[in-house]
Parts: C-alpha cells; structure tokens; sequence
C-alpha cells in the first residue's frame, strides 16, 4: 500500500501512520507543518494546507490509498474556517484522488454529524444527519461526509467513513488533558442526572479500524459508501468512569452538579457573551457542549466488524488501564 494519511501529525494521524509502517506500508504525512519525528518511523512528511488545491493533488499523486484523516476541530470559532479545512479541503481531496486515478479513500468522520441534541444509546450506523446542527464542526463534517459518500464509485474511487468516539490514549492533546484541568481547578461540573452512557475508543483501536476498512475498499464491497460508528465495544457511565480516573490520578472527584436545562441554558448565555463581547478563547460552555454532557452517546461497533472485518484490539478494561499508567507516569 503506498498510502497518504492527510493530518498525519496529529493524535490519530499519527496513530494510522504508526499501524501502516508496522505492516511495512510506504507512507507519507500531509499536515499543516513538516513532522521530523515522522520520519524515524520511516515515514516522508510534507506540509499541505487542505484549502490549496494545487497543493491537495501534488500531496495525492502516486498514492493507492488516502486516508483523510485532517479536520479543523472544536466547538468553537469562525463558520469560515470550519469550512475551507473540513468541506472545501474534503473537496479538493475527493477532487485529486479522481484526477490520480486513487482507488480508495478512508475518510475520519465524527458521531457528532447525528447528534440533534438527544441521546445515543448503542446505535448502528443508521442514523440520520439532524434537521438542525448546534454548532459549525458537526456541519462541516457533515457535509463533507456526505460528499466522500457520494464520491463512492465514481471514477473507479471507493470510498468510507468512519466515525470514532471520543479518542483516548497517550498522546492526546485534548480530551482527558481538558478534562483534568478542569476537574483540577474544580470548574467541571456533572451536568444531567450523571447517569449517561458514553462509548470511548482508544487509539489503536481507532487507527487499525481506518486500516480494517481499506484492506477490502473497492467499488461494490460492503462499507463502500457507507457510514460506520467505531468504539469499543464495553460503554462507560461517563461520570463514574470519570471520577473513578480522577481518583486514580490524584485529582478530587466531581461532586457539583446542574440538571440539563440549565446547564443548556448557561451555554446559550455563554454563547451570547462571546457573540457580543470581545472575549478571547473559547466559551467555557456551549449548548452543544452541555447536550454532550448530559446525554448518552453509545455505539455499537458491530457493524464494522460484518462488513469490513473490524475487531477490537484493547479492550476497554485494558484500555482504562493503560489511560491510567500513563497519566500517572506523565505526571510523575
């Protein structure tokens, strides 16, 4: 496989790029800057902005695979921005894979782009995108999952989507670190009843699904145009799992508590605030934000393993430990 993994320096980039030169694939690294660290795992890195087209199909050229893997994340931040990284980048990679004659493309979606406010709880892949988003990155990558849907089968392409769920694991820039600060300076609060059932995917887990899906790609298999959730297959209460963590890392555990309306209410005031006044940064809460956390998202993995062979490598007992021997060895 001669493969272009597009963020191929970020958390999960850098994770597909790892599993494809362990099975000795050649492989190069489109980010938003040269990684060299890549290049020690034998790996070529190039810079590319998603928004240069011309840039987009030089990076494509000569490869069989690409997995699209870079987004612009957040909750967040202009619609613009949003925009030209996750739709128009999306398109002009559909675009240079079309033009270089690639057969198959993997493409790193979210759950987020069904999310309409209300809870998840073990769903397949056969959800609809909602009426109304409630916030620019779920639309973003909404719109552009629809485009790589439809990109499937066109020009010899095959294509797929997979959607994994709340990454963890070393290496992660986001999620838990965020969480823990918080948790540290006591500005999280459990919002709901603290009772929501949420999936997690550990990195590996998410990497070697993107691998599982481009083994078979190719126009009339099984997942060829389709959506797919990845997640572990054991769900957590996110609360409790958070502060049974938090204990184990020696961080107070989560006491305060807001029912969900109000929590929904406090991000919409937030979101007011940071629209009118000159404030910098992200708003410590959103309505979005609050509907994640107060609601289930659980998903079940099993369709990816019917169609595309998919099977989970850590479980989610060995991946809650390995989560903690690496926060505690972090903070040592």
């Amino acid at each position: 496989m001669k493969a272009l993994v597009t963020g191929g320096g970020g958390f999960l980039g850098r994770a597909i790029v790892e599993a494809l030169r362990a099975e000795g694939h050649e492989v190069t690294a489109a980010s938003r800057r040269i990684y060299p660290e890549l290049a020690a795992l034998g790996a070529r890195s190039v810079a590319m902005d998603l928004g240069d087209e011309a840039a987009v199909a030089a990076a494509v050229a000569g490869h069989d695979t690409v997995f699209h893997a870079a987004s612009r994340t957040g909750i967040w931040g202009p619609r613009a921005d949003f925009w030209r990284t996750n739709v128009a980048g999306t398109r002009h990679v559909l675009a240079a894979c079309r033009r270089h004659g690639v057969p198959r493309l993997v493409y790193t979606s979210s759950p987020s782009v069904c999310f309409s406010g209300r809870g998840h709880r073990r769903v397949g892949h056969d959800l609809p995108y909602p009426a109304r988003f409630q916030c620019v990155y779920p639309a973003t990558k909404a719109a552009a999952e629809e485009l790589v849907r439809q990109a499937n089968g066109r020009n010899g392409l095959a294509t797929v989507a997979l959607r994994p769920h709340l990454i963890i694991g070393p290496r992660d820039p986001h999620l838990i670190p965020a969480l823990l600060d918080r948790a540290r300076r006591g500005r999280l609060t459990i919002v709901g009843d603290g009772r929501n059932e949420v999936s997690l995917t550990w990195i590996d887990n998410a990497a070697q699904a993107h691998l599982d899906a481009a083994r078979t790609l190719a126009p009339g298999a099984p997942h060829a145009g389709r959506a797919y959730f990845i997640a572990q297959e054991d769900p957590v209460e996110l609360w409790p799992w958070l502060n049974s963590l938090f204990a184990r890392v020696g961080v107070p555990p989560v006491r305060r508590r807001v029912p969900k309306w109000l929590g929904t209410a406090a991000g919409g005031l937030c979101e007011l605030a940071w629209h009118v006044l000159p404030l910098r940064g992200d708003p410590p809460l959103t309505r979005f934000l609050a509907a994640e956390l107060a609601t289930d998202h659980s998903y079940d993995p099993s369709p990816a393993k019917r169609d595309f062979g998919y099977r989970e490598r850590v479980t989610m007992a060995e991946a809650d430990r390995r989560l903690v021997e690496h926060l505690r060895g972090s903070t040592s």
